[in-house]
């Protein structure tokens, strides 16, 4: 998953976000912080709730919104790249951010990006 330079403000981010095909993100919440997505090119498939128990595909032009504290996923399950813009109610995209390794072993999905 490859952020690109975005622009940021004292209360409103924008980044674009490329996922590779089969890439997702970590299982996360941003504590306090209203997130939206929109997609340009390609598709993902979006999980969210306490269990990451919902599941939406979204396709180019869509856009979901993301409440604050809410868990949620993204990933791409398509064989092209995703490209999409996220915007976050906070200065920085990494605001707010708690993973939640517990969650990604509730259903069946690839390991999460390492840290590198």
């Amino acid at each position: 998953m490859t952020y690109f330079e975005g622009m940021s403000g004292s209360g409103i981010c924008m980044v674009e976000l490329e996922l590779p095909p089969a890439g997702r993100s970590r299982a996360h919440l941003h504590r306090g912080v209203e997130s939206a997505g929109y997609v340009i090119e390609g598709e993902l498939e979006m999980h969210w709730g306490g269990q990451l128990e919902n599941r939406d595909r979204l396709r180019a032009g869509d856009l979901a919104y993301i409440p604050p504290d809410v868990p949620h996923l993204v990933l791409n399950p398509t064989g092209a790249v995703t490209r999409a813009l996220v915007a976050h109610a906070a200065a920085s995209d990494q605001e707010g951010i708690e993973l939640l390794p517990e969650l990604e072993h509730s259903f069946d999905l690839p390991p999460g990006p390492t840290d590198d």
